[in-house]
């Protein structure tokens, strides 16, 4: 899988919110498009990401979320890749971080894809049902 890049596998494409969406705004795109995060950005540049685990947290905490911005509880130290990374890279990078998706970036630092463990998970999945 080492010659196999982030390109071939990533979504795109990438479903974005402001840091000023409401989070109830948010989980409904999310509920609507069937993903499991936002990529928050700002003026076109990545600041965060919004994932289904993050909503686990705003509900364990029981504050209220109407009027609540994305910025309170995305992630703002995502992990990001680029296109031309081998897969096999970017899943190591996904297991040391405790992560399930990874923004793909540009080389001007614009979200092109996001590549998530369910996006590893069909193509090791595509690549064993062709080769048997």
């Amino acid at each position: 899988m080492d010659d196999i890049f982030v390109a071939r596998v990533m979504s795109s494409p990438v479903h974005t919110v402001s840091p000023d969406t409401l989070v109830e705004d948010a989980a409904q795109k999310m509920l609507d498009e069937e993903i499991g995060s936002v990529v928050v950005v700002d003026d076109g540049q990545l600041v965060g990401i919004l994932t289904n685990t993050d909503f686990v947290k705003i509900v364990a905490e029981r504050k209220p979320k109407d009027r609540t911005p994305v910025s309170a509880y995305m992630s703002d130290t995502a992990v990001t890749t680029t296109a031309q990374v081998p897969i096999a890279q970017v899943a190591e990078s996904m297991i040391e971080h405790g992560i399930h998706h990874v923004p793909v970036v540009d080389d001007d630092g614009a979200v092109i894809g996001m590549v998530t463990t369910t996006d590893l998970a069909s193509y090791v999945s595509h690549l064993r049902a062709t080769s048997a």
